[in-house]
């Protein structure tokens, strides 16, 4: 993420370049005006790039901090609108003596950048520093645990779910090792040689600052109320009883660091004004965010396929298609019916802003937009689109995606890959003897091996890769841009890993094993023809005893 410095140094190099280009910009539209004032050289569609060429200075002016020249666009504008609903073929001499003046007062106010504006241009950095929460880098987890044994187990247990964990055997290295570490989270046993309760008393002693920082797990032996409630007062915000069950210290693991390295925001920025986008998409960066940007509205399709974006920022009006016009292409296709379109444009008609939103436009954002007011619209509408899509294509126990999704995903694989000649891998995964599992401890313990599971394959593959729950025990895999010899090495180390967790039931602990199959695109080139070939080697592994990885020929 960009320190507030970077930011404001970047954004003051976009603006130098708005104004370096911005004579040759207005020398461009002041060609259309002297056609437009002769009648044999006007048409509609001179008027029209005139019209969108003032409409995009109305926006960009005040965003680049000249707001005269903003203001002086609007109102040639109005007057430019005016003009359009005439009915004859040429306008009265009034109006285009109208627009002459108005358009000398706009090149006067292209020389008068507004220092107010410029100011909290140049200070946006800052602004955006105050909006956005501060997260901190994965790191270890301390553990703090005076048997031996059970620290390296446990210690060994949370590296197969990617948790780095530093041990510590005694209380009284604690502040130096918070202090040295700076750890995501402490988990802390109760008893220690120096007293029953030496553990709620060391984090008792800990900086306020740690204390409110940092998230302590207590484990302990003891069920009663005394170590729980010690615990609670010394600030716990779990407290596990030994033997501890992997999978729920691992969920709760989960829920107190999902915010540390979290997936970025896709946002697809589709404006044909360079500068402009450049200026939204370095914006969002800056507060982590991914952005793809589009300046010919008519490659957005493309992008949309090989971006797979959470949400649109749109322009209005751009040369060879309207965004009004892109926004109904979009929502023709079911794969984008929900996803956010937000159109950043500098028109007020609220009639026009009424006419987006019918044809499938979620929202206006009024331009010029400060930083800070454009991260937190884009945030705020990007989780409420997470929320939503989750019911819609996740399961609901492992928070994978579904059944339908995962084959829609590996069909726009497919298209992209095919597109860039790129190759994948399409693996599916499936629990060995889990109606065992069931059988012998219960179906919601074999729930929590399915959990187990896909947490597991979501912490060792990487962001860009697509992981589904094909139904029952059973997982599929997207591995994008992979080979067979690094999938196999991917999954392979998965399948070493998860035979090496200890599964907790209430009769007994034991441990489960995964068989797993492989198919290579482009040498599988259809959906039928990988799932078919996937399923055949997952079939040959299983047929080979189990516990293996085959790959399908």
């Amino acid at each position: 993420m960009s320190t507030p410095t970077d930011l404001n140094d970047a954004l003051r190099v976009l603006r130098e370049r708005y104004q370096k280009d911005l004579p040759a910009k207005l020398a461009e539209i002041e060609k259309l005006l002297d056609a437009l004032r002769d009648p044999t050289n006007a048409s509609p569609e001179t008027v029209s790039v005139f019209h969108r060429q003032v409409h995009g200075l109305t926006g960009s002016g005040a965003t680049f901090g000249m707001s005269a020249l903003s203001s002086a666009a609007r109102e040639l504008e109005a007057t430019v609108k005016q003009a359009l609903q005439q009915s004859t073929s040429t306008w009265p001499e009034e109006i285009l003596d109208t627009i002459v003046a108005q358009w000398g007062a706009l090149k006067q106010a292209a020389t008068q950048p507004d220092i107010a504006v410029l100011k909290k241009f140049e200070n946006s950095g800052d602004a955006i520093e105050r909006v956005l929460a501060v997260k901190k880098e994965r790191g270890h987890i301390l553990l703090v645990e005076d048997d031996l044994e059970q620290a390296d187990n446990l210690a060994l247990q949370l590296g197969h779910y990617g948790y780095a964990v530093k041990v510590l055997h005694d209380t009284a290295r604690l502040n130096a090792a918070v202090a040295e570490m700076a750890p995501i989270a402490i988990i802390m046993d109760v008893v220690f040689p120096e007293g029953n309760m030496a553990g709620p008393q060391a984090i008792t002693g800990l900086s306020d600052e740690v204390k409110t920082s940092v998230p302590v797990i207590f484990l302990s032996s003891r069920a009663d109320i005394f170590p729980r409630l010690s615990a609670t007062r010394a600030g716990a915000v779990a407290y596990l009883t030994k033997p501890v069950d992997i999978g729920v210290l691992v969920d709760k693991l989960d829920s107190l660091t999902s915010d540390i390295s979290p997936d970025s925001f896709r946002v697809l920025i589709v404006d044909d004004s360079p500068s402009l986008a450049g200026y939204y998409a370095m914006t969002l960066q800056s507060a982590g965010m991914e952005t793809v940007v589009v300046n010919d509205p008519l490659k957005t399709l493309d992008a949309l396929r090989d971006f797979t974006p959470e949400l649109i920022l749109m322009d209005m009006y751009m040369p060879g298609c309207s965004g009004l016009e892109m926004a109904k292409v979009i929502r023709q296709q079911e794969a984008y019916v929900s996803t956010p379109i937000v159109f950043l444009s500098a028109e007020t008609d609220i009639e026009i802003q009424l006419e987006g939103l019918q044809f499938g436009a979620d929202d206006f954002l009024t331009k010029p937009i400060q930083p800070a007011h454009l991260i937190s619209s884009v945030t705020s509408r990007v989780q409420r689109y997470r929320v939503l899509r989750t019911f819609m294509v996740r399961d609901s126990l492992t928070g994978l995606l579904n059944h339908t999704k995962i084959k829609e995903e590996l069909e726009l694989e497919i298209m992209r890959a095919t597109r860039q000649s790129n190759t994948f891998i399409f693996a599916m995964i499936d629990i060995d003897f889990f109606k065992k599992v069931n059988d012998n401890y219960g179906h919601p313990v074999g729930d929590r091996v399915i959990k187990s599971l896909s947490r597991l394959l979501q912490q060792r593959l990487r962001k860009t890769d697509i992981i589904g729950r094909y139904g029952g025990e059973e997982f599929a895999v997207v591995l994008k841009d992979t080979d067979e010899q690094n999938a196999f090495i991917a999954l392979d180390n998965i399948r070493k890993a998860f035979e090496q967790i200890v599964q907790h039931a209430e009769n007994g602990e034991f441990s489960v094993t995964v068989s797993c199959g492989l198919a290579t695109f482009p040498r599988f080139s259809s959906a039928a023809e990988l799932n078919n070939a996937a399923d055949r080697a997952l079939y040959a592994a299983k047929g080979g005893g189990r516990n293996c990885v085959v790959i399908a020929k």
